[in-house]
């Protein structure tokens, strides 16, 4: 028999490969890691902040989860062969563009000496710093799940997987932020999440490869 015909008969016998989604597995390990990064949080500074019912903890919150949902989409695009983003960017942009516009708001509010706390706060200096540090071990875990699939992009896929970690770690790190201005949050949240995304980018270059 020929080396061909070997293979089609082969193929014939084999059965479908069972699917294995990957969005699942991501949103696993994004909360595994969370939970162990709150539990430490906790025993090192203990529980988080207390002002849950305030306007700031949500606006926090909730932008650093549309960030991370963006992220976990893109993502799982990215993890196919040939996979694009697609009009997931958007929902990035758009929720870029609503904290700008609260971050506007704040300011043209603001007396002429309330300006540089509102875009600088107590943090500015540490805030993108502790982001990085608690998304680095997040990245690290999401990386490993997209190398038992089959990217193709690998910048990309690695800056969308930054991006997811980044986000993440943002909303672990709002938890124990006391800054309460969107200004503040566009400005430096932003910035650790997006260097995230730039060092994701760089690193899933390599260890994307298969």
């Amino acid at each position: 028999m020929r080396t061909d015909e070997l293979i089609r008969t082969l193929a014939l016998d084999a059965g479908p490969v069972p699917a294995r989604p990957v969005a699942p597995r991501l949103l696993a390990v994004a909360l595994a890691g969370a939970v162990l990064w709150l539990a430490l949080l906790a025993v090192q500074f203990g529980p988080p902040a207390r002002s849950a019912n305030a306007g700031w903890f949500w606006m926090k919150a909730v932008y650093s989860l549309l960030l991370a949902a963006a992220g976990l989409m893109a993502t799982v695009r990215l993890a196919r062969p040939g996979g694009r983003i697609g009009a997931v960017i958007w929902l990035a942009v758009a929720t870029v563009a609503w904290l700008l516009m609260m971050a506007g708001h704040e300011t043209m509010n603001a007396s002429p000496g309330q300006m540089a706390h509102l875009w600088l706060g107590e943090t500015w200096r540490i805030c993108p710093v502790r982001i990085l540090i608690i998304a680095a071990p997040l990245y690290g875990a999401v990386l490993w799940v997209m190398r038992r699939t089959a990217p193709t992009r690998l910048a990309t896929a690695g800056a969308a997987a930054g991006l997811f970690a980044g986000a993440v770690a943002a909303v672990i790190y709002g938890l124990y932020c006391q800054e309460t201005a969107a200004a503040f949050v566009v400005a430096w949240y932003s910035l650790g999440i997006a260097a995230c995304a730039a060092l994701g980018a760089l690193i899933g270059r390599y260890l994307l490869r298969w």
